[in-house]
Parts: structure tokens; sequence; C-alpha cells
């Protein structure tokens, strides 16, 4: 059974693959100051409650965007997994695609794995939008090369920002906004409401519509993250919502790895 973690900026998530399905997942915070033996206590909990033996795991990938948590998920495979984890990114888990930017050193881990995932899951031109704690657009052409992309804040951030700068402005969810779709808002929290989330929905249609001009030929739209759902119920941008890209990115990594 292969064990697959994506270290994101805000959650990290475990993922155990049975063959190609996930068996189970779980996610806690992204602290690289938590130690092996803390996430074993935490992950061997979780595994027997799923009913499943910690023996039956034979293979570890990480994929990370956070370098400092690295060392103790490596500690944690080796000391309670009895096998040494691959690091996405390095051989023999290593891209294999071609990275055409100017530093090809400085795309970060999951934009990369996103990037090898849609190639193989989805044919043509493709633009891969993930929302996490950076909203990134990734831009894959039909050979499977990554081309660049954007990097914009998450919608949480700019709704944090928003709300520390201005102090009498309240803290609201992030949900689309109520009523019949007016854009003029009658009270603040509507306001609030319609301004970030239409607003992040322009930007999203705007900056994809800008990407698709710059390919000059179709492409299709990947969506993936916690909130790529939400925002598929209020636009047509998006082709596909592939939740679990960057955990089948990371399957498919590590099978090519131990295949070679």
């Amino acid at each position: 059974m292969l064990l697959a973690i994506d270290v994101g900026n805000t959650n990290v998530v475990f993922a155990l693959f049975e063959g190609p399905d996930i068996r189970a997942r779980w996610r806690i915070a992204t602290d690289p100051r938590r130690t092996a033996d803390e996430y074993a206590v935490w992950l061997r909990n979780l595994m027997e409650i799923e009913g499943i033996a910690a023996n039956t795991v034979d293979c570890v990938i990480v994929s990370s965007v956070v370098p400092r948590a690295i060392h103790n998920l490596t500690v944690l495979s080796e000391k309670y997994f009895g096998t040494s984890s691959l690091i996405a990114g390095e051989a023999p888990a290593d891209w294999r695609i071609e990275i055409d930017v100017d530093d090809p050193r400085s795309l970060g881990a999951d934009r990369a794995v996103n990037a090898i995932a849609a190639h193989a899951k989805y044919s043509g031109d493709l633009i891969v939008v993930d929302f996490g704690t950076a909203t990134t657009y990734d831009v894959v052409d039909f050979n499977g090369a990554y081309k660049g992309g954007i990097i914009a804040p998450g919608i949480n951030i700019s709704l944090d920002a928003l709300v520390s700068a201005a102090a009498k402005l309240p803290r609201i969810a992030i949900e689309p906004p109520h009523g019949a779709g007016s854009v003029i808002g009658r009270n603040t929290e509507d306001q609030m409401q319609i301004g970030v989330f239409w607003g992040y929905v322009a930007m999203m249609e705007g900056l994809i519509a800008r990407i698709r001009d710059e390919i000059g030929r179709p492409a299709k739209v990947i969506a993936t993250g916690g909130l790529a759902i939400l925002f598929d119920e209020h636009t047509r941008i998006f082709d596909a919502v592939d939740a679990d890209l960057t955990l089948e990115g990371l399957a498919l990594i590590a099978r090519r790895a131990t295949a070679a």
C-alpha cells in the first residue's frame, strides 16, 4: 500500500492508496516543528480506526512546499513504516517532464505534481487551477511540458487582509452572496460577500481568458483544491473539477519511480 503525503502551506494531507484507489485520507495543520513521533501517534491511530495495519504500507512518497517539514516525514517513513520515503522531484521520483520556465528549480512541488497528473489524465493543452493558500494557474502544453503560470492570493488571504486592515468590517464566511444574483449589496455583509466572492470569480475568468488568448489554442481548465467545487457551481470556466489531482499525481510518480 502506498502512503502519499502532500505538504501544503496550510495543511498536510495523507492518503493511502490501495492499487489506483484512495483507501483513506486525513489532514492535519502544517507545522514544520511536528516530530515524526507526533505524526506517528496521530496517523497510526487513524489507520487503526480504519482497520489498516501499519505494516501494509510498503511505499511512501512526500511532496512538500515547506522544506523544513520534509525531514520529520522521512523519519516517520523510516522509523514507523520501515521504508525510505521517495521525495517528489528528487531521483528516482524526479519529474520527467520539461519545465520550460526561467528557473525550473523554483517551481513548487505541488504545481509540478499537478502538471504531471493533469497531462496523464486529460488531453491537449491544459490550464490547472489549484485553490490553496495561494491560487495558482499552471499551463501544461499538449506534450506535457510545463510552460509557466500565475500565482494569486488565495481567497482566504484576500478576506483576511480586508478584515484586518479595516476595523469596522466583520468576519464573513466565504460563500455566494444571498439574493437573486444582484451585485448591489444592501448591507455591509452582503457588499463584502459580493466583493470577495464575485470579485474572485471575475478574476479567475479574466485570467483564464487571457491565458487562453496567449496560448492561441483551445485549452481545457482543470480545477482542484478545497474551494474548486464551490466555485464550479457559479462559473462555467472549468472543464473538470478533480479534487484528488495532486494525490493521484504523487501516486503516479511513485509508480514510475518504483518501476524504474
